[in-house]
């Protein structure tokens, strides 16, 4: 799940700055969103993931524990990156 959160997170700095109009932003994030739960064999339909996330968003603490894993596998990715004062690139 830590890992998903991730690469969607990542895609969604991608598309915020492509500097796309929100509809279009939009549309982009849901087709590469798509094409990301295909290649990790997530059925699109009610998707797992879906299921998944709404199981942990009603547990707040669990989804706080991932949500640990996530900001710090970002934090790491920035710093290889050498972004200044590791800060997180979407924000």
């Amino acid at each position: 799940m830590a890992g998903l959160l991730v690469q969607l997170h990542l895609l969604e700095a991608r598309v915020e700055i492509s500097r796309l109009q929100p509809d279009s932003a939009r549309a982009l994030f849901l087709s590469q969103k798509r094409d990301l739960l295909w290649q990790r064999h997530i059925p699109l339909e009610d998707s797992a993931f879906e299921r998944s996330y709404r199981y942990y968003a009603s547990h707040g603490k669990d989804l706080s524990d991932i949500y640990v894993v996530v900001t710090d596998s970002l934090q790491a990715k920035t710093r290889r990156l050498g972004s200044p004062q590791g800060q997180l690139p979407y924000r």
